[in-house]
């Protein structure tokens, strides 16, 4: 039986995955580069952001940071949430 570690290793080998692995993590990494700029847009903490959303500081941090880890994907109402805490709209495209 094989670990972990060498099951993601024999996975990461076939043709297609690696490359899958990594449009996934550039589409991530540019939804939390856009949350992160309306967020300096609006000028707001973690903090304040938490308080517009009606939940707590380390709620917008985990969120943040699971998009930067990409061990977790938020639901689009909270990523709504977010960015309407913002002043922003959230707009999703299928292409």
């Amino acid at each position: 039986m094989k670990t972990h570690d060498e099951l993601i290793q024999v996975l990461m080998s076939r043709d297609g995955v690696k490359a899958e692995v990594d449009r996934i993590e550039r589409e991530e990494c540019e939804l939390l580069d856009a949350l992160l700029k309306a967020r300096q847009e609006a000028g707001l903490t973690q903090a304040e952001l938490a308080v517009r959303m009606g939940t707590q500081a380390p709620a917008v941090a985990r969120l943040e940071k699971s998009l930067a880890t990409g061990k977790h994907s938020p639901s689009v109402a909270t990523l709504r949430r977010y960015v309407q805490a913002c002043g922003k709209h959230l707009h999703l495209q299928v292409c």
